[in-house]
């Protein structure tokens, strides 16, 4: 135990020690206090002769106090109290020889007593507790989306490290030296043989920038993990040199690691803030995120137009160029500096007719080749398709076709930031008299702000809250919720487990999974198309319908179009997991790009270029972080583990098993810790593993939702171990089905 600690135990029993010797003293007969009158005077003569010093002793502690010091049980309030104490029997052995006070003085006196006593006391059952921290907090003014009534009202932000920290030390390595203007480096930190989490740096000079900050959904086998992302400990050691994030669409694999990155690279109150560059989609999106994790304070948010060029230091200037893809105002970006241009295409497709938007700046593209390209850094992920990707059109027919011939209500799973299938719902509900609601706290928010910033315009009445839409018959119904890949805490998962508070699925009612399982999420999207099945509802998903959803990414086709527009003279493959790249060479070479002039990166290798060549070379610190949340806002209460210091805080091990059939749980659950501390004794994870065995009990019975499950159980001991000894160890949940 501190002494903090023992200080907060011994000052209420101090007081209460106080308060029954003052009662004692009140209680006390006349007689009694006659018959001691001698002893008394002594008491007078005693105090008399220290009246000089307890009233020093007291007006001391008053000046204290004045000054504002030390708080309640202090040491100097402890003074106050007794010299306060003292004064009181001085005074009461002058009155025998005094005319006594009038009793306008004596109720004065005392309600000045009792307001001190009110003032030093709390309720007995806190007095025993632990002391509440709360986060200081600075005032901030309100974000435009938050005048504009969209996302919710966040507080100000508090203190960076009570609400974000990171387990143990922060990775190391060779760190290459600094370049000059005559040299450009280029660092991918994430999204190169993988899909999701990008991130690329891009160095000239003293100046440095990054392009994208995606997050990735963790994989099945990644249970106890919210969110990874990208390794930013490059950018730290250099935060002198560093220029902004440049954004290349709203995405969460482009945007969803900015509200961990940021407080990473902010360098504390009264630092420039970082600037962060987009479209103005992207821009609300980015808004809302960072509002919600109290850290808008720290970031510049710029929009910026499709065509709008802006400077970036001395060294480096940026383009943004307009492409189609699953959402509005995609861009590719063009950066411009003194060795050469390079070329970041951002997920793009070709799209001719696009539900939201205009078609890709195709001129602009071929004006950018024809001045001369460095290199391009290309999507690949759709490389293994040919032809091209069908149009976002095709999904809308398909969409009325679903809600022209649905007999209940139908639900429509997609991406959060996915507004051009709200729009398709909208669309397509208007013209078969049924209205529409939205389901999932980040679907919630981000229809928000395309509504405030126009890229939704429904008719009066058509777009409702999910309450309003739920007390219509069912044929009156689409509801657009999140949850197409399956994650755990997302609508559709809930819905599929038969855990959403308000959604319910049965015979009649049609799901359609408007999107393609990520590669490594397959089988948690297969295990909720299969219980909603179980549930009696129709699914309709890509594998039987390929027009409930088309990509947003480029095939071979489109691939090489974008290589005739560039005409670079280098081309790195990226967005793509190794195969995708490895393909992407060889449609490169027959493009007419030299074979020794394709690059494959790795994450944190540097790719260095001169105005005639490019090596790879050195390598920077990088990695995996992977985000640990307790509770569902973005930067709230989180931690970031590296691969290195993953145990530091202890590892917990919650295992149970249950009925494959129905769900029901059939041993467990067990739980068992490795490396913790002193704090998290056997006693708390008891506590952690009836309330989990107790919540597990309550749930309804039906086909498990596996990482539904394994995200509840990670919640609820979470929950209980920081509610009780405020550490976060490492969660794993182990669950079998028999």
């Amino acid at each position: 135990m501190s002494e903090q600690d023992k200080d907060r135990k011994t000052v209420p029993e101090n007081q209460q020690g106080q308060g029954r010797s003052r009662r004692r003293r009140r209680r006390r007969p006349q007689g009694a206090q006659g018959g001691n009158q001698q002893q008394q005077g002594q008491d007078r003569t005693q105090q008399s002769a220290g009246a000089e010093s307890d009233e020093a002793r007291a007006s001391s502690g008053q000046r204290r106090r004045l000054r504002g010091g030390r708080g309640r049980g202090g040491p100097s309030q402890q003074q106050d109290q007794q010299g306060g104490n003292q004064q009181a029997r001085q005074q009461g052995g002058r009155r025998g020889g005094q005319q006594v006070a009038s009793s306008e003085q004596q109720a004065q006196e005392k309600g000045q007593g009792q307001r001190r006593r009110r003032a030093n006391r709390r309720p007995r059952r806190e007095e025993h507790a632990p002391e509440r921290v709360e986060p200081r907090r600075e005032p901030h003014e309100r974000a435009r989306g938050r005048q504009a009534g969209g996302g919710r009202g966040q507080g100000p932000a508090p203190i960076l490290g009570e609400r974000m920290r990171i387990i143990g030390a922060p990775r190391t390595g060779a760190v290459p030296a600094p370049i000059g203007k005559d040299r450009l480096r280029v660092i991918p930190l994430g999204g190169v043989g993988e899909v999701g989490k990008n991130m690329t740096a891009v160095e000239s000079g003293k100046d440095i920038i990054l392009l994208d900050a995606g997050g990735k959904f963790p994989e099945e086998d990644q249970q106890g993990i919210d969110l990874i992302i990208p390794d930013v400990t490059y950018i730290k050691e250099r935060r002198k040199n560093f220029r902004g994030i440049l954004l290349t669409h709203g995405h969460e694999d482009h945007i969803g690691a900015l509200p961990y990155v940021i407080p990473q690279l902010y360098e504390g109150k009264g630092s420039p803030k970082i600037p962060i560059y987009g479209t103005p989609l992207a821009i609300g999106f980015v808004e809302r995120k960072l509002l919600e994790a109290r850290v808008d304070d720290m970031v510049e948010l710029k929009t910026v137009e499709s065509g709008e060029r802006v400077k970036l230091g001395e060294n480096i200037s940026a383009e943004f160029i307009h492409v189609t893809h699953s959402i509005p105002d995609a861009t590719s970006i063009a950066v411009h500096t003194p060795v050469g241009t390079i070329v970041d295409t951002g997920d793009f497709k070709f799209d001719p007719t696009p539900v939201m938007g205009d078609p890709a700046d195709e001129k602009r593209l071929r004006k950018l080749g024809d001045n001369g390209v460095l290199a391009l850094f290309s999507d690949t992920v759709r490389v293994e398709s040919e032809g091209s990707t069908p149009s976002e059109k095709v999904v809308l027919e398909t969409i009325d076709d679903v809600i022209g011939h649905a007999a209940g209500q139908v639900i429509i799973a997609t991406f959060a930031s996915n507004v051009s299938r709200v729009l398709m719902a909208l669309k397509a509900a208007e013209k078969h008299g049924r209205k529409v609601a939205v389901a999932g706290r980040s679907m919630e928010q981000n229809t928000r702000v395309a509504l405030d910033l126009g890229y939704l315009d429904p008719p009066e009445g058509l777009l409702v809250t999910l309450d309003e839409v739920m007390r219509l018959p069912k044929n009156k119904r689409v509801i657009v919720s999140t949850g197409s890949q399956g994650e755990p805490a997302a609508a559709l998962a809930r819905i599929a487990a038969g855990e959403h508070p308000k959604i319910r699925v049965g015979r009649g009612d049609l799901i359609l999974v408007s999107a393609t399982p990520i590669p490594g999420n397959e089988d948690t999207v297969s295990r909720t198309i299969d219980n909603l099945f179980q549930q009696g509802a129709e699914v309709v998903y890509s594998a039987i319908d390929r027009g409930v959803h088309v990509s947003g990414h480029a095939g071979q086709d489109e691939l090489r179009r974008m290589l005739e527009f560039i005409r670079p003279t280098y081309a790195v493959p990226v967005h793509g997991e190794y195969r995708h790249m490895a393909l992407y060479r060889e449609l490169a070479v027959k493009s007419g790009v030299k074979r020794e002039n394709v690059l494959l990166p790795e994450i944190g290798g540097v790719i260095e270029f001169t105005k005639s060549s490019a090596n790879q070379r050195a390598r920077v610190p990088s990695g995996n972080v992977l985000v640990d949340k307790l509770g569902e806002r973005d930067g709230v209460n989180a931690v970031l583990r590296t691969r290195e210091n993953l145990t530091e805080e202890g590892v917990v091990v919650v295992s149970l098993v249950v009925s494959r059939s129905n769900g029901e749980l059939i041993s467990g659950p067990d739980i068992t810790g490795q490396e913790l501390g002193k704090e998290l004794s056997n006693g708390a994870l008891r506590e952690a593993e009836r309330e989990l065995k107790r919540s597990l009990t309550r749930r309804r019975k039906g086909a498990p939702q596996y990482g539904f499950l394994a995200q509840r159980v990670k919640e609820s001991v979470a929950e209980t171990l920081y509610r009780r000894t405020r550490h976060r160890p490492l969660i794993l949940p182990v669950i079998a089905e028999l």
